[in-house]
């Protein structure tokens, strides 16, 4: 489903990176949870040309953990028109739209208590 190596937006990792400084939540974690908020706001994503410039790559089982199957499920059961690379895409703007909630915390009190 998804491919094995996946980035994000170098906007979005460098919220990441930044929420990571301020609580210690890993992007990998934060991005799991900026997903599933995103998907519960009713954030559709639209096919654009937004490119994936990170430099933060790493393997979709990092990237997702535990939550791989209900990810790649979640992504086929939302856009069950789009394709395997579509999806990648899909899946960072979940992430960005997710994550601009979440940002902003300056510790890991702060950022629990928003969940």
């Amino acid at each position: 489903m998804l491919p094995n190596r996946m980035q994000l937006t170098r906007q979005t990792e460098e919220q990441l990176k930044r929420l990571k400084a301020n609580t210690g939540i890993t992007p990998n974690v934060a991005a799991r949870l900026a997903f599933f908020r995103s998907v519960e706001t009713d954030f559709r994503y639209h096919p654009d040309h937004k490119k994936l410039d990170g430099s933060l790559v790493l393997d979709k089982i990092t990237w997702l953990g535990e939550t791989l199957v209900v990810t790649e499920l979640t992504l086929q059961m939302i856009y069950p028109d789009l394709d395997h690379k579509e999806w990648i895409k899909a899946w960072a703007a979940h992430v960005e739209d997710g994550i601009s909630a979440l940002r902003n915390h300056r510790n890991l009190d702060d950022f629990y208590k928003s969940l």
